[in-house]
């Protein structure tokens, strides 16, 4: 039975127009992703045929064939690898099912606008595939499934739809048939096709070979080196062989941040083939995305979902990992609590968090690149992996009030006044917010560096890890921070201030109780500030209570979640406080500084984005206050 007119799904189609009519100017690149799909095939029929030997590749040799026919002006590429079944077709030409198409689609149209069309899109979500129809009018598929009799054919124009059939194929694995467009007839010519192949191919460990079927005994010809790039020595390798490797695998396109390839002896050895690609995917904090990394055991591909083989802060990490110290059969399943493979991982994790460190101390240029793709994914090890901590932390870099160049821990620690003992710091959405808080002021005027903290996950890692270096992390939005403190004067001096505190406690009783009985049980309690100096008032965490930016994070969770009450400081050197504070001297004038002291509470609440608590009696009150400046 045929299945005729099956529709593409609209992300597909979308995708099929932009790649054909926007990136138009590299279009060899389609070889590599055909060749890159046949090889996937290869690997995976390779690791079931472990334990299943009806699928296993027998008496034939792994490969992959391009056939050119120069009469038909068409190309093929053919794998005997897994193949596919009409489910895998409908599900792997029909659609794009993998996470970040949305975000894909944005950049890569946006790209084509500016005409300046990123390479290493084609291929990152799964859409290798659709190159072809860069060079091709029409596109056939045929493919039989290992294990099962029936092959199918699937067909398109690229255009609106695909067909998909029942077929006649004797042998397992995919042929690819693309009929060439007229002016891509390049791809039919011999040393083109060689010059595609060793530039993006050489590295794959299957041979690629070059079968010209419509000339008469024609030589077929291996256009690769066919050996696994991991397996050759790093002084022998290129660093171009290196990018296409990493292209290859879906790491991007370019030079990555970082490229590690070692080997390792002793108690457990393997190889590693790693890279930190230069920009960080679309779906890097998607709750679902795991590491990638592929594990191979003595050459033959086993799984890129091992879980156990790198942590989740190091899920950017792309490459393999090849060993002979796992027994080939083990299951999927079974690798999780595989004693060499987490001895394996302990090891490649430290070479990691010690080429980062190195690449910190020797290139800050590039470690700033580094952490501003990656810093908030590597901070998520403060709170997954305690036994690092102390490596990480080195690792970290926040940005400060007085600074937007990241700083180390290290750094601001040595910077600290001497009266000064913790590490100061405050948490916001964003930077522009953090910066423009009323709680920053006092450690502004006394030149008092403070951290930056705008990333979600510091509200976890912070109160878990609490010192660096016996240095306690404070939030300056939590607790009494007194300044005065961290004078370096001598002791008369603090001895001065000290009375001068009491003093000015006394002054502002009468206030601070006027204001108690307005504002009620929406304030946990009202003081005076010792931070303030440009604003009337802020609100403070108390002691012990959730930090602001940790109590927003929860509210956005859960939309009833209230949170605890806050403490109100006030400025009492504010010109605006010291009024209020006179015109209590007349009983007549309590409801003025009362509607004053609730303007004051809701501007603390706005400057933590926060609405009014009740916007109906703010609008009132502020009404009232605008009728008073602007008079007849």
């Amino acid at each position: 039975m045929t299945n005729m007119n099956n529709k593409f799904e609209a992300d597909t189609g979308k995708i099929l127009d932009i790649v054909i009519n926007s990136l138009y100017s590299e279009r060899e690149i389609f070889l590599r992703e055909l060749v890159s799909n046949a090889s996937d095939a290869l690997d995976k029929r390779k690791y079931l045929g472990l334990t299943d030997k009806k699928i296993a590749i027998s008496s034939e040799a792994s490969e992959i064939k391009i056939e050119v026919n120069n009469k038909d002006k068409t190309l093929s590429v053919v794998d005997n690898g897994i193949g596919m079944n009409e489910e895998d077709l409908k599900s792997s030409l029909g659609t794009i099912a993998r996470s970040g198409t949305k975000a894909f689609l944005e950049q890569i149209a946006t790209n084509a606008k500016d005409k300046k069309p990123d390479m290493s899109m084609i291929g990152q979500f799964g859409v290798g595939f659709y190159a072809s129809f860069m060079v091709a009018d029409s596109v056939e598929v045929l493919s039989k499934k290992a294990g099962e009799n029936q092959a199918w054919k699937w067909s398109s124009d690229g255009k609106s739809g695909f067909n998909l059939e029942k077929a006649d194929k004797e042998d397992v694995g995919t042929s690819i048939t693309l009929k060439l467009k007229k002016d891509a007839k390049e791809f039919l010519e011999e040393t083109r096709l060689q010059f595609i192949v060793r530039k993006y191919s050489d590295h794959i460990s299957y041979p690629v070979k070059l079968h010209e079927i419509d000339k008469k005994d024609a030589e077929i010809k291996t256009l690769n080196e066919a050996s696994a790039l991991w397996t050759r020595p790093a002084k022998d390798i290129k660093e171009e062989q290196y990018q296409e490797f990493f292209s290859h695998i879906g790491a991007g396109f370019g030079k990555p941040l970082l490229t590690m390839h070692n080997n390792t002896e002793g108690t457990i050895s393997y190889t590693n083939l790693i890279c930190i690609p230069s920009t960080r995917p679309f779906d890097l904090f998607n709750p679902d995305r795991k590491s990638s990394l592929k594990l191979y055991i003595n050459r033959v591909f086993i799984t890129d979902k091992c879980d156990a083989l790198i942590p989740s802060y190091l899920r950017f990490i792309k490459g393999l990992v090849d060993t002979q110290d796992i027994d080939l059969n083990v299951s999927r399943e079974m690798l999780q609590n595989n004693p060499a493979v987490a001895k394996i991982s302990k090891s490649l994790v430290g070479k990691i968090l010690r080429e980062l460190k190195k690449v910190s101390e020797k290139n800050a240029d590039g470690y700033k690149s580094f952490w501003k793709e990656y810093g908030a994914v590597l901070k998520e090890g403060l709170y997954e992996d305690a036994e690092r901590k102390e490596a990480l932390l080195d690792l970290c870099r926040f940005s400060t009030n007085e600074n937007d160049d990241p700083i180390s821990l290290s750094e601001y620690v040595e910077k600290m006044p001497e009266k000064q003992k913790d590490i100061y710091y405050i948490s916001a959405e964003t930077k522009d917010q953090a910066l423009a808080s009323p709680h920053l002021e006092g450690f502004k005027s006394k030149k008092i560096p403070v951290l930056i903290m705008t990333d979600a996950i510091d509200q976890f890692w912070l109160p878990m890890v609490g010192s660096f270096k016996e240095k306690k992390f404070t939030s300056i939005t939590q607790g009494q921070i007194n300044l005065d403190d961290l004078d370096e004067k001598n002791k008369d001096k603090k001895k001065d201030d000290k009375n001068e505190k009491e003093k000015k406690d006394k002054e502002y009783v009468d206030l601070v109780a006027q204001l108690k009985v307005v504002l009620g049980d929406q304030v946990k309690d009202i003081r005076l500030s010792s931070k303030l100096t440009d604003s009337p008032v802020c609100l403070v965490a108390d002691e012990g209570d959730m930090d602001i930016a940790m109590e927003q994070l929860m509210a956005q969770r859960d939309t009833n979640y209230k949170g605890a009450p806050r403490i109100l400081e006030i400025n009492g050197d504010h010109s605006l406080i010291k009024n209020m504070k006179s015109l209590l001297s007349k009983k007549e004038n309590n409801d003025l500084v009362s509607d004053a002291g609730t303007l004051l509470f809701e501007q603390a609440r706005l400057m933590e984005g926060k609405m009014p608590a009740d916007p109906a009696q703010f609008s009132k009150i502020m009404n009232q206050f605008l009728l008073k400046a602007i008079p007849n």
